[in-house]
C-alpha cells in the first residue's frame, strides 16, 4: 500500500524527545503503527503486539522481574513499542514501574482507545505520558499526494488551478472516507465493509461491557441516520428498547474507541439558546456511508447536505485534535429556531461557520448580532476548508 506522509510525524518525533511515555492512539486502520514504524525505522526497536499472544506472554513474563532485568530480556531495546496496549488491564501499571525505575529504553504504547480504557485498573501513566490522537488522514493530506500539488501553491492558487480535480476527490473522501487503506485500495466498498464487520467494533466489545453486540450495531446505524442531528437520548432509548443509562454508556463507548464524536450546544443565555444538547458525529463518512450501504459518488445524493456538514465538522475536529485541542468546537441553536452548524472557541476568539453544500447564505443574522462575529458560509467550492 502506497505510505500518504502524515502531518503528525513530525508531533511524534518531538514528543520522542521528552523524557514521558509516549502514547498514539487512534481507531483501528488510521495508521499508527505504520507511522510509528517509519518514523522510527532507524532506531534499535522491540515491537509487541498485545493481540499476539507469544507477544503478550513475552510481555507479562518481563514485567515478573527486576526493571533492569526485564529491559535485558527483551535485549535492551533503544525504544520499545507495545501496540494494542488496551488488550491488559495491568500495561499502564507495568510501564509505570519501569518508567518510575528511570529504564534507559523509551516507551511508546499504541492503543485504539482512549486513555481511560487504556489501563481499566487506574490511571497509572497519568502525569508520565504525552499523547498523540491519530485521526484518518485530513483532506490535506490526501491532496499533498496528488501529483499536481505542491506546498508552494496556496489555497486560493490550489482552488483556482485545479478545481475540477478538487471537486472530484472531494466527492469520493466524502463518500469513502479517508482511512489510509480507503485512499489508496480500488475497492473501496469491499473494504470499508471489512473494517466495519471484522474491526470497528472490535475495541467495544472485548472490552466486556457489551452484553448485547446486535444492541450497539442497531445504535450505529441510527446515528449514521441522524448524523449531524440533535440527538435525544430518550428517543434512541424506546428505539432500541433499552434503558437510557445503556444507550449513554455504548455511546461513550463509540466515542472512547474513535468512532463518533458529540458537538455540545454554545450558549451564554440559557433563556434563548439551546444549552444542554448535542450532536453526534462520525470521526469518518466513509464509516457512515458503510453503516448505511450508501456509496453513491454523486453531488445529487438525496443526503448530501447532511454527509457535507458532518465531513467539514469532522476535518475541523481532526485539525484541532492533531493540534493539542486548542479549540472547544460547538454548534449553536437559539430558542426561537436560528442555528449556526460550527462554532470554534480559542481562548476569547470565537468563529462561527455556517456549513452548506450549496454555499447558499441563511439566516444566521441573530447569532452574528448578538456575538458581534461575521458568520462564515463553508460550501463545496471552499474543500480546503479555512482552518
Amino acid at each position: 500500500m502506497k505510505y500518504i506522509p502524515r502531518t503528525a510525524e513530525k508531533i511524534f518525533s518531538k514528543m520522542l524527545l521528552s523524557s514521558k511515555v509516549v502514547m498514539v492512539l487512534g481507531a483501528r486502520q488510521v495508521g499508527k503503527t505504520t507511522l510509528v514504524q517509519r518514523t522510527l525505522k532507524d532506531k534499535k526497536t522491540l515491537f509487541l503486539n498485545l493481540d499476539i499472544e507469544t507477544d503478550k506472554q513475552r510481555f507479562l513474563a518481563a514485567a515478573t522481574l527486576s526493571p533492569t532485568e526485564a529491559m535485558l530480556s527483551l535485549k535492551n531495546p533503544e525504544i520499545l513499542i507495545i501496540d494494542e496496549a488496551q488488550r491488559l488491564s495491568e500495561t499502564g501499571r507495568i510501564i509505570k514501574g519501569w518508567y518510575d525505575a528511570k529504564v534507559s529504553t523509551k516507551m511508546v504504547l499504541l492503543g485504539s482507545s482512549s486513555l481511560n480504557l487504556l489501563d481499566q485498573s487506574a490511571e497509572s501513566l497519568t502525569g508520565r505520558n504525552v499523547k498523540l490522537f491519530l485521526t484518518p488522514l485530513s483532506f490535506r493530506e490526501i491532496l499533498s499526494v496528488q501529483p499536481w500539488y505542491s506546498k508552494a501553491f496556496t489555497t486560493d492558487q490550489l482552488q483556482k488551478q485545479f478545481s475540477d480535480q478538487i471537486k472530484t476527490i472531494l466527492l469520493q473522501t466524502m463518500v469513502f472516507g479517508s482511512y489510509p487503506e480507503t485512499v489508496t485500495t480500488v475497492n473501496k466498498q469491499r473494504y470499508l465493509k471489512n473494517l466495519v464487520a471484522d474491526y470497528l467494533l472490535k475495541d467495544v466489545l472485548q472490552i466486556g461491557l457489551v452484553k448485547s453486540p446486535d444492541t450497539i450495531k442497531e445504535l450505529l446505524l441510527l446515528l449514521a441516520y441522524q448524523a449531524g442531528s440533535v440527538v435525544s437520548i430518550n428517543e434512541l432509548a424506546n428505539n432500541l428498547n433499552v434503558s437510557r443509562k445503556t444507550v449513554e454508556r455504548h455511546l461513550d463507548l463509540l466515542e472512547q474507541t474513535f468512532v463518533i464524536f458529540k458537538l455540545s450546544s454554545f450558549s451564554t443565555n440559557p433563556r434563548k439558546e439551546i444549552a444542554k444538547s448535542s450532536k453526534i458525529f462520525f470521526w469518518d463518512t466513509g464509516i457512515r456511508n458503510a453503516l448505511l450501504n450508501e456509496f453513491n459518488v454523486s453531488s445529487l445524493r438525496s443526503d448530501i447536505g447532511k454527509l457535507w456538514e458532518n465531513w467539514v465538522v469532522a476535518e475541523f475536529a481532526k485539525q484541532n485534535l492533531q493540534e493539542g485541542s486548542p479549540k472547544n468546537l460547538y454548534f449553536w441553536r437559539s430558542r426561537a429556531g436560528s442555528e449556526i452548524d460550527l462554532v470554534t472557541k480559542e481562548g476569547e476568539e470565537i468563529r462561527a461557520y455556517e456549513i452548506k453544500w450549496s454555499g447558499k447564505k441563511t439566516a444566521t443574522r441573530a447569532f452574528g448580532e448578538h456575538y458581534k462575529i461575521k458568520v462564515k458560509v463553508i460550501g463545496n467550492s471552499q474543500s480546503l476548508l479555512p482552518y
